[in-house]
C-alpha cells in the first residue's frame, strides 16, 4: 500500500488505511509495515520465506535414536533429541 494507487504513503498512513479497509482483520502496526517494506525492497516480494535452518544429524545419531525408540517406543521425540544432545 505504500506505493499503492494514486500516490506514495507514509507507514502511518498505511496503518490507518489498512485498518479502514480491513476492519475484520487484526490491526497492523508501524513496525510490521516497516518489516514488510524492508523485505519487499530486499527480495522483491512479501511471501513468507521458508527457514533454511535444518537439523544436521549424522548416521550414528540416527541409529542411536532408532535404537532408543525400539527400546522405549513411548518416549517423546523431544526427549530423545534432548538426550542425544546431552550425550555428545
Amino acid at each position: 500500500m505504500i506505493g499503492y494507487g494514486d500516490r506514495a504513503r507514509t507507514q502511518c498512513e498505511v496503518v490507518r488505511l489498512f485498518r479502514e479497509t480491513h476492519p475484520d482483520l487484526p490491526p497492523l502496526n508501524q513496525g510490521t509495515i516497516s518489516k514488510i517494506e524492508a523485505q519487499y525492497r530486499e527480495m522483491g516480494h512479501v511471501r513468507k520465506v521458508p527457514s533454511k535452518r535444518q537439523a544436521v544429524v549424522d548416521d550414528d545419531t540416527k541409529l542411536n535414536l532408532l535404537l532408543a525408540l525400539e527400546e522405549n517406543p513411548i518416549t517423546p521425540a523431544r526427549q530423545l533429541a534432548r538426550d542425544s544432545r546431552s550425550t555428545k
